[in-house]
């Protein structure tokens, strides 16, 4: 998922609950590579709070989705059209 502030591009990722500790070493590896603090975000928890919350916060430009079928099309439902 991709945010605009100030002028940046933010981005914001939600794993798998399976897979939190993964993504959060490899958030460690972009601050340490010297990305700026917020361009780089995790969010994690169970997909259907977490994920709802990303789907319906305004700030959230774009949304993109990996992992199972069944995803993708509850959330789209959730989503307003433009």
């Amino acid at each position: 998922m991709r945010a605009r502030n100030r002028g940046r591009l933010h981005l914001v990722v939600k794993p798998s609950e399976f897979t939190s500790a993964s993504t959060l070493e490899f958030a460690a590896l972009t601050k340490e590579a010297g990305f700026p603090d917020g361009v780089f975000n995790v969010v994690t928890g169970y997909g259907q709070e977490a994920g709802a919350a990303l789907v319906d916060h305004p700030g959230v430009a774009k949304i993109t989705f990996t992992g199972s079928d069944a995803t993708a099309p509850g959330s789209t439902r959730r989503r307003p059209g433009p």
